[in-house]
């Protein structure tokens, strides 16, 4: 999936569960925490929106992993979680937020042709037996769906 897709995704995972879960409710902080955390997991790609924004690490990341291996497991999600718990322990909505966004970034990857190493350092590639390839046609129906649960939600958030 693309940078865009990616991005709504995690909007769109992050409203629904506000909406559904009432946690972090109206919070754009949250879903700001979303949208971010739905980009992480392609630092491992030097093209991708967070990979040009930091070139060195990504480089770096994908001569050590590759791509869609380490930044799309499991593994990767226990790490950042970690990581929040023991330097950033009182910003639990900040965790909630990036982990949302990057365990959309993982299902939305895990409808294309390629897969996602979920299980890492397992090399057992997971792919839903429905998918499709990135920035295609499906990709941009799914954009626009994303797009308008996005909006549904948002403006619910605010009628209620």
């Amino acid at each position: 999936m693309t940078g865009k897709t990616h991005l709504i995704g995690g909007i769109a995972l992050g409203e629904a569960l506000q909406y559904f879960m009432g946690t972090h409710a109206g919070d754009p902080i949250f879903l700001a925490a979303c949208a971010g955390g739905a980009l992480l997991p392609d630092i491992c790609h030097s093209g991708s929106k967070i990979g040009r924004k930091l070139p060195v690490l990504s480089r770096l990341i994908n001569g050590v992993f590759g791509h869609r291996t380490f930044t799309h497991s499991i593994f990767f999600l226990i790490v950042v979680s970690a990581f929040f718990t023991f330097f950033l322990p009182h910003m639990n909505w900040l965790r909630d937020g990036v982990l949302i966004g990057m365990l959309s970034h993982m299902i939305l990857d895990a409808a294309t042709t390629n897969g996602i190493a979920l299980f890492w350092p397992i090399k057992w590639k997971v792919r839903f037996p429905l998918y499709t390839h990135t920035g295609g046609t499906i990709e941009h129906v799914i954009m626009v769906i994303l797009t308008l649960a996005v909006l549904w939600l948002g403006a619910n958030e605010f009628l209620i």
